[in-house]
């Protein structure tokens, strides 16, 4: 069965929810979803880029000697796509991209620049007619098509370009599974698990260790505080809990959390209650501009659709 690019940031999803800490952005640096998407319609293949990130984030610690292979080459490449719009077939999106590729290199790349990006729309053709894996929660499974999908980019990119393009990525990717093979591994005692862990840790640099040390205790602490809402837990508890865990200061900002959260869930409450009442639709307007300030306001009809849905799973 082959696959569709986008399909491979699935698989990555799959991964860091596994890891339960860890976001691996396979199909393009940024939240999944950035791949060109390939679809049948017919015999027509359908090519759609997906918005990039925002930034290209930093993909080499050194400076290299190339000036295309610089930091930032990839999201290059993916805005590139996204200005080239829809095409038909991959020919199509390369004529597109020859027209823009000066817009987004200098000058003296845009020859090699051109060269490279349509070696990569080949490569997003190609890496939609790769098979994914059976079982996203197996973590050999996973090895075997991240083989297969790291062979079809060497077919592609020689290895300056590869390390360019995906070698930030290969890091997470390498450091993702190495800890869910630990996690996922039978027959070992807690303190085996732990060292394995640590084993897996050792493998991303320092500075990256702290940041994914840093991201694991976010979701902790984000965690602790879906249970202690869950059974209603007293401020106290609360504190005490966090202060023995994170200590005193970071106590104290997550208590100044739970505060905003709980008056934010207050006022949600008070205008739920305006929107119910019949033939008060300018009262309720009114209210809302009083209760919510301006940043709020765009977030405020998602809030009351969790909330409707959280309380039709309660009575279910």
């Amino acid at each position: 069965m082959a696959t569709h690019p986008h399909a491979w940031a699935a698989i990555a999803i799959a991964l860091a929810l596994a890891l339960a800490a860890v976001l691996w952005r396979q199909a393009r640096p940024a939240p999944p979803g950035g791949e060109v998407r390939l679809s049948r319609m017919g015999e027509t293949a359908v090519i759609q880029p997906v918005h990039p990130p925002a930034r290209a984030p930093r993909m080499q610690a050194t400076p290299v000697s190339d000036p295309l292979l610089a930091p930032g080459l990839r999201h290059t490449l993916e805005m590139l796509l996204l200005e080239a719009g829809e095409a038909g077939d991959p020919p199509q999106l390369k004529q597109r991209i020859a027209a823009l590729v000066g817009a987004h290199f200098p000058a003296g790349l845009t020859a090699r620049a051109l060269a490279l990006a349509e070696r990569y729309v080949d490569y997003r053709v190609a890496l939609g007619q790769l098979n994914a894996p059976q079982d996203p929660d197996d973590p050999q499974a996973l090895r075997h098509a991240l083989r297969a999908r790291d062979a079809t980019r060497l077919r592609y990119f020689d290895i300056a370009e590869y390390d360019a393009l995906f070698a930030r990525e290969d890091e997470t990717e390498r450091h993702a599974l190495a800890r869910m093979e630990a996690a996922l591994a039978s027959g070992l005692d807690p303190e085996q698990r732990r060292l394995a862990l640590q084993a897996a840790d050792a493998l991303l640099p320092t500075q990256k260790r702290a940041e994914y040390s840093a991201i694991t205790e976010h979701l902790a602490a984000a965690e602790q505080t879906a249970a202690f809402d869950a059974r209603n837990a007293d401020p106290a508890i609360r504190h005490a809990v966090r202060s023995a865990r994170w200590g005193e200061a970071a106590a104290q900002a997550l208590a100044a959390l739970d505060r905003e959260e709980q008056h934010w869930q207050q006022r949600l409450a008070q205008y739920s209650q305006a929107l119910a009442q019949p033939g008060r639709d300018g009262a309720a307007l009114q209210l809302r501009q009083q209760l919510f300030s301006a940043q709020e306001q765009p977030r405020i009809d998602a809030a009351l659709a969790l909330r409707l849905m959280a309380a039709e799973a309660a009575t279910e």
